[in-house]
């Protein structure tokens, strides 16, 4: 519906500087001449909308205009109270808490009584599952830290189980998946770094303070891309025991798992082969086989003889 398109081109129009007839028409799939006449009928409208002319013109909206209350649906209001009381649930933050009441207050009284039946239908809790208490408090102390710029120390215990002592000038804290990740300045290795949180086992925050630095682009770092250590990756076939099941979705990509005629679940797919990947087909116990490549089981079955050598002294 146009009355829609037009929305969506002032919403558009207030969060970029400059947007082409070209791209909008691309976007909203008509014609260059119809966003003009889109274009005509919101500055008819009253929206300040500024035209530019050459390579680089386009549509702008005057910098002091903003958007109305009425222009959100209740469905949009209900979506953005969810999105801030999940940040409520790992933050110990009053801004938080003023931030859902600014929200909140968005609503009409006629909406309060419709949001408990019209719900966004989504929660975001931040704190994962099982989460160590510590960890919450390790998060809050750092984003105390960021916002303060203070410097930091760590005690941290890297992948290979080295402990090591870090003054950090933390930037940004980061969840991926269930885990809590601190960016920051490591001033030892002289470079941006990513720490993960349950690896830090002492946290002290300084009041020394520090200039912040650029920060790098988000793009280098492994989970924006697939081809990231893909020439350490090996194919590998698992079979695992109908009594896992329920545990395989949850690890592997569903394209991996195929279920077989008696049962069990056959799973193909590429693996770095590191300690995560020993450590995790013995956590299956006898409900897995490695099927290829065959030189893969010697290493299995010397982790496994170490762990029942360990109840033997």
């Amino acid at each position: 519906m146009k009355i829609d398109r037009l929305l969506a081109i002032t919403v558009l129009l207030l969060n970029r500087q400059r947007i082409s007839a070209k791209e909008l028409a691309t976007r909203f799939e008509v014609s260059t001449k119809t966003i003009y006449r889109d274009i005509d009928t919101l500055s008819q409208a009253g929206i300040p909308i500024v035209a530019h002319q050459g390579t680089t013109g386009g549509f702008e909206i005057m910098e002091q205009y903003t958007i109305a209350r009425q222009f959100l649906t209740l469905s949009e209001i209900d979506a953005m109270i969810s999105a801030v009381k999940g940040m409520t649930t790992v933050f110990n933050d009053q801004m938080f808490a003023t931030l859902l009441d600014k929200v909140q207050a968005l609503l009409r009284p006629t909406d309060r009584m419709q949001t408990p039946i019209q719900h966004a239908g989504i929660v975001f809790d931040f704190n994962p599952w099982g989460q160590n208490p510590a960890t919450r408090d390790k998060v809050n102390l750092l984003r105390e830290a960021i916002t303060n710029t203070y410097k930091v120390h760590l005690h941290y215990l890297n992948t290979n189980g080295i402990e090591s002592e870090r003054a950090v000038e933390p930037s940004a804290l980061i969840l991926k998946g269930y885990v809590w990740y601190l960016h920051a300045y490591c001033t030892l290795r002289e470079e941006f770094r990513l720490f993960r949180l349950s690896r830090i086992l002492e946290l002290e925050c300084t009041q020394d303070s520090f200039n912040p630095r650029a920060i790098p682009d988000w793009d280098q770092y492994q989970w924006n891309n697939s081809n990231t250590y893909e020439e350490q990756r090996q194919n590998v076939t698992l079979l695992f025991g109908a009594q896992v099941r329920y545990r395989l979705n949850d690890m592997f990509d569903p394209d991996w798992i195929s279920v077989q005629s008696d049962g069990r679940i056959e799973v193909q797919g590429a693996f770095i082969i590191d300690d995560w990947f020993y450590n995790m087909l013995l956590s299956f116990g006898d409900q897995v086989r490695i099927q290829t490549p065959a030189e893969l089981i010697p290493e299995l079955i010397g982790r496994a003889q170490k762990v029942i050598d360990s109840y033997s002294n």
